[in-house]
């Protein structure tokens, strides 16, 4: 055998070349992040590396391997418009992320993964349009916005099985009112609704204060009559000093009356008060 390679080292160095080409062809390595379906002639055979990575073996040129990705994938939706309960329309925005778990009716149902994604597309739009078609704007803004998400979810995560994949998450990256006449009319209302809040605040506001004053007023008079029962002569006392107020000072705040002049004499019974000439 020696004396043969010696002789044919070439014939000898292509078969060696052959067998580690065949043995490598048959040894599959599969990572942590993949999984590996074997097709034996077009048809699936069996799933390297659902549960355990590592070193697997193959057939060589009679098996197929398709790769999975254990990985969570992403699905964008095109942006497109939809139509709310309240007659508004919406310029949404979508995303959804999902994994293959089970490879074997994802090669039947798509034989790739793109082409699950390609599938998926279209899907969480209807499935987006259906929802929000049941919806009003304003949910879109508040915490109801999590269950119409968990809702568009659920929905296509029964779609998706039929491909092998899960649904994970659904997410709105963006809702707005297209640009133009629409959006001017929702900023008006907007504007107007608030200017119509702002009023009834107004109203309420000064309808209590008017409330307050009068039970002010009321308990004020109550406590000037009950002064006034036990002391007259503190109750003429102070009327003359509001009636010198009046007089004197401009409306009562304090401030000089500019130029009027008053002209009359020491001995008014008007300046009584005045001139410290009570009961006299």
């Amino acid at each position: 055998m020696i004396d043969s390679i010696v002789r044919r080292p070439f014939v000898w160095g292509i078969g060696a070349l052959v067998l580690l080409l065949v043995l490598l062809s048959s040894i599959v390595i599969v990572p942590e992040t993949k999984q590996a379906l074997l097709v034996r002639f077009g048809k699936p055979d069996r799933i390297l590396g659902a549960t355990q990575a590592g070193i697997n073996w193959r057939i060589p040129f009679v098996d197929q391997t398709v790769w999975v990705d254990k990985r969570v994938r992403p699905v964008d939706m095109e942006r497109q418009q939809v139509l709310s309960t309240d007659q508004r329309r919406l310029e949404v925005d979508a995303f959804a992320r999902y994994r293959i778990v089970d490879p074997l009716r994802m090669y039947i149902a798509a034989r790739s993964e793109d082409r699950v994604s390609q599938a998926l597309r279209p899907i969480l739009g209807s499935e987006l349009r259906n929802e929000l078609g049941k919806r009003q704007f304003a949910s879109l803004l508040s915490a109801e916005r999590e269950g119409v998400m968990e809702a568009v979810r659920r929905n296509l995560d029964r779609v998706a099985r039929q491909y092998g994949a899960q649904i994970v998450d659904v997410r709105i990256k963006k809702a707005d009112l297209p640009d133009g006449a629409p959006l001017e009319s929702a900023y008006e209302r907007m504007r107007t609704a608030r200017q119509q809040e702002a009023r009834s605040i107004l109203a309420e506001g000064a309808k209590e204060a008017q409330i307050i004053r009068a039970e002010a007023d009321a308990q004020a008079a109550r406590t000037y009559a009950a002064s006034f029962g036990k002391d007259p002569d503190f109750y003429e006392f102070y009327r003359a000093m509001q009636s010198y107020q009046t007089t004197f000072l401009d409306e009562g705040e304090g401030k000089p009356a500019g130029n009027t002049a008053i002209v009359m004499s020491p001995d008014n019974e008007f300046l009584r008060e005045f001139n410290g000439q009570r009961g006299r």
